[in-house]
């Protein structure tokens, strides 16, 4: 199944760009679900039709599936949200509305919405899954809630879990704070697995890929950018920029002469900054895009006759060479300053820090007993290089 995420800055048409593409996919012949992560949902309003919370049959080859956040919460959170909830209600001075509130954590929701791709994989239904993410914020800790869930269930999960083992029969009889039984474990083993098998489908090149919706203004070019170095941080493959909204050549109108020259200065930022990733552009229609058949319209006007479930452009960002006795790891940073980066390295694992994020990056057998000698960043590749400790 091939998986396509569609993000960007709110406001900027990505749900009407991931609607207009799951049209196009479903005229081709493929069976194709478009589904909204998005707690604010509009991709029914796209459609101009009635979307449920289960896949729901649009037009031939064609579903749409408009995720209710709190029942995938339910599903995957239920038991592990009681025990906290009671956990929070035994602290003094906590009711029982704010202990609710403190049992779910924050973006949880949407995670939990995201685990509707394991499960279409899983299903083998369709053969295109393309999904309206969130604005591109949330969608980008969404998409490193995995690496953290990795680094639990590997680091964390079987401490605490031997521990609450040991410790639950000679404490729970002195205190009144719930400890978590061995159920309860197995119930955060299950949603950690579950994230990493979502983890896999979304970090297979083969498989997924990013596409990011932008338009011809500053602050939603910089957005972008941003969104890209993040995207390669956590090792997400994007093979499209879409940008929306451009004016049309035929709108000459000397109103318009400051934002067309704002846009032709941005267009211009926009090749230099993403080149090589291939650039689809779409002009402001003069009418809203609504219906299948206004999708339809749209998806001529970004894809012309090419298929837009093909993977655009494949290079994976990370890659470790041996170079003589050492071994250098390359990683794609575009749009970021040597200052804002910094790296850590311990035995097995290497943390980049970029700005407020922090990615784990687990390190091959070859690379132990090795340590970083150098961190070069030019012209947007990060190199790590790796020698032996002894030298």
């Amino acid at each position: 199944m091939r998986v396509i995420l569609y993000t960007g800055k709110g406001g900027v048409g990505k749900t009407t760009v991931a609607a207009a593409t799951a049209v196009r996919c479903a005229r081709l012949g493929y069976r194709t679900l478009v589904i909204s992560t998005d707690a604010a949902h509009s991709l029914g309003d796209s459609l101009d039709r009635e979307v449920g919370e289960h896949p729901t049959e649009m037009a031939p080859n064609l579903w749409a599936q408009e995720v209710n956040a709190l029942h995938e919460l339910e599903e995957h959170w239920e038991r592990i949200h009681a025990y906290l909830t009671a956990l929070f209600t035994s602290q003094e001075g906590v009711d029982d509305i704010v202990a609710e509130e403190l049992a779910s954590p924050p973006g949880m929701e949407e995670v939990a919405s995201l685990m509707q791709i394991k499960h279409h994989k899983s299903d083998g239904r369709f053969d295109v899954l393309i999904v309206d993410c969130a604005p591109t914020g949330e969608t980008l800790q969404l998409l490193a809630f995995p690496d953290v869930a990795r680094w639990y269930l590997n680091k964390i999960f079987p401490i605490q879990r031997t521990i609450a083992k040991v410790a639950r029969p000679v404490v729970q009889p002195f205190t009144k704070i719930p400890l978590p039984g061995d159920e309860i474990f197995g119930h955060v083993k299950d949603l950690l697995l579950d994230l990493e098998g979502m983890k896999k489908i979304l970090g297979d090149p083969k498989v997924c890929s990013v596409r990011i919706v932008l338009n011809l203004e500053k602050m939603v070019v910089k957005e972008a950018q941003r969104a890209f170095t993040y995207l390669s941080l956590y090792d997400y493959l994007t093979d499209m920029v879409v940008v929306n909204r451009m004016l049309p050549p035929e709108v000459t109108d000397d109103y318009f002469d400051a934002w067309r020259r704002a846009q032709q200065r941005y267009s211009e930022v926009v090749d230099q900054a993403f080149s090589p990733i291939p650039i689809m552009r779409t002009k402001l229609f003069d009418h809203e895009i609504v219906g299948l058949d206004r999708l339809t319209e749209m998806a001529e006007s970004i894809y012309g006759d090419e298929d837009p479930a093909q993977i655009y452009y494949r290079a994976v960002p990370q890659k470790l060479q041996k170079v003589g006795d050492r071994y250098v790891l390359r990683l794609q940073l575009p749009f970021v300053g040597k200052e804002d980066v910094d790296i850590t390295h311990r035995e097995g694992e290497l943390y980049i820090t970029v700005g407020p994020y922090k990615r784990e990056i687990s390190l091959p057998r070859v690379l132990n007993g090795k340590k970083v000698t150098r961190g070069k960043l030019e012209e947007g590749m990060l190199s790590v290089t790796f020698a032996d400790a002894r030298a």
